[in-house]
């Protein structure tokens, strides 16, 4: 029996967290600050899950619900990834559809949560994500039938054993189109800067973190894990099939995997430290080019 799908599962689950903390580094580290402690958000995490949560009688079962729901699809999510060049831990025939639809419903459980609560504010929030998110879901989608076209397979096991530095050489074009487009959904999809600032609190600019105000203690708990594992699950579908070394070693495809998404949280730190936030009039903008270069890679392909 290969245990290796179960021991990257353990893996993502213990070390998506981190990824955040090499983020605030990296920035803290150009902005000449010393920074956050890179277990940071283990400790915040630590702290939530002991807090209770408080719940405002205009809420109903909706606003318990929507955390609850989110970080279960997450989770059935991570067992459909491949991580480290194996297969994932459930693998079939079109399950990136259902890897999609997974994605889909952490959203809708979000924005019902934060309508449920009343507030005029969180459905502001509600209203920019959802309106982003019908940019993006199509770009990822038809990046992914891209790659199942290139490929020929349609699971996304099958699709990213695939990937080697010779198909990189054979398809290069092609891939950097499909690249830039999963990069621009990968920052849009997590929140990141230039479409959003996790850190802010500038009510005017606030998208994902305004959808949240109302969750304290477990509940916000399961929805800080769960971006930390969104994270991690967009982060290997982009460096998958950019980063495609496969040494035919498990244990060593899957550490070359984990530095891989070392290298892309750095990555997204430094965006992060040389980037503004866009004006929140540009960020379809952006996401339009994605969409453009998505059907830009999948007409090549056809061709």
């Amino acid at each position: 029996m290969d245990l290796m799908p179960f021991i990257n599962i353990v893996l993502l689950l213990v070390l998506a967290p981190l990824l955040f903390g090499v983020i605030n580094r990296v920035k803290a580290f150009f902005a000449g600050r010393r920074g956050q402690p890179l277990l940071q958000l283990y400790s915040d995490l630590y702290k939530l899950l002991r807090k209770h949560a408080v719940y405002s009688r205009t809420t109903t079962w909706v606003f318990r619900l929507g955390p609850v729901v989110g970080l279960g699809a997450l989770l059935v999510a991570c067992s459909l990834v491949p991580y480290g060049g194996g297969r994932a831990l459930f693998a079939f025939e079109g399950d990136l559809v259902l890897f999609l639809y997974l994605l889909g419903l952490v959203r809708f459980s979000m924005v019902l949560a934060a309508l449920d609560t009343g507030s005029s504010f969180e459905g502001m929030g509600a209203s920019r994500e959802v309106h982003f998110a019908v940019l993006a879901e199509p770009t990822l989608f038809l990046a992914l039938a891209v790659l199942m076209r290139l490929t020929g397979q349609t699971s996304l096991s099958g699709i990213y054993s695939r990937f080697s530095v010779e198909v990189w050489v054979q398809a290069a074009p092609v891939l950097v189109l499909v690249a830039g487009a999963v990069l621009i959904v990968f920052l849009c999809e997590n929140a990141r800067i230039p479409v959003d600032d996790p850190n802010t609190h500038l009510e005017l600019t606030m998208i994902h973190e305004v959808m949240v105000l109302d969750h304290g203690g477990v509940d916000f708990a399961f929805i800080q894990y769960g971006a930390a594992l969104k994270f991690w699950l967009l982060g290997a579908l982009l460096v998958g099939f950019v980063l495609p070394l496969r040494t035919g070693v498990p244990w060593a495809d899957t550490g070359y995997f984990l530095v891989a998404m070392m290298m892309l949280a750095v990555v997204i730190g430094v965006i992060e430290s040389v980037m503004a936030r866009l004006r929140m009039l540009k960020v379809p903008h952006m996401l339009v080019v994605g969409m453009s270069l998505s059907v830009l890679a999948l007409i090549f392909q056809l061709r």
